[in-house]
């Protein structure tokens, strides 16, 4: 294989990483095509060894699932030669296991990139938490000065509307 089709940018497979179920996952015709196999040979690989992949490495999709993601790519329907079943769904470490199945070059090489994706993905997510987190602390702390700032300002309010003791003219009457 050589060197420029080698290369997968990470920002494609990024955009192949969907969050299911509070995983973050690939579906199978993607992987299938980083990989350079057919879907349906890849799930038959997947079926063959079937003990490599526990519920954490790969799931199957709800029909609501599978719904969603169908209208959101506006593929096309079971009765115009669409998928007939779910697609099945790979974690990061389904993603792993299935270069290793499918033990093609491509898939070794290709895996890597794919690990480098949910890497990236990861750390993305983890600043997003800090940020939320700085954020909290930051709204915490200016409600505890919003009311330091408004006894303030209410007795700079009674220094100002407070009257001054009447002065003693000077002079004659």
């Amino acid at each position: 294989m050589n060197k420029a089709k080698a290369v997968i940018p990470i920002s494609s497979i990024e955009s192949k990483i969907y969050s299911f179920r509070g995983q973050r996952v690939m579906l199978d015709r993607d992987l299938a095509e980083l990989y350079g196999v057919t879907t349906k040979r890849l799930n038959e690989q997947v079926k063959r060894n079937l003990d490599r992949f526990p519920a954490d490495f790969m799931f199957r999709l709800t029909v609501h699932e599978a719904e969603s993601l169908r209208s959101q790519f506006a593929t096309s329907s079971d009765s115009h030669g669409g998928r007939r079943y779910p697609p099945y769904v790979f974690t990061e470490h389904g993603a792993l296991m299935l270069a290793s199945v499918l033990n093609s070059r491509r898939a070794v090489e290709t895996s890597i990139f794919v690990v480098r994706a949910f890497i990236k993905m990861r750390e993305i997510v983890s600043v997003h938490k800090e940020l939320a987190r700085k954020l909290s602390e930051l709204e915490r702390r200016v409600i505890g000065h919003d009311e330091d700032i408004m006894t303030l300002m209410r007795a700079i309010k009674r220094l100002i509307h407070t009257p001054s003791p009447p002065q003693r003219r000077i002079g004659f009457k």
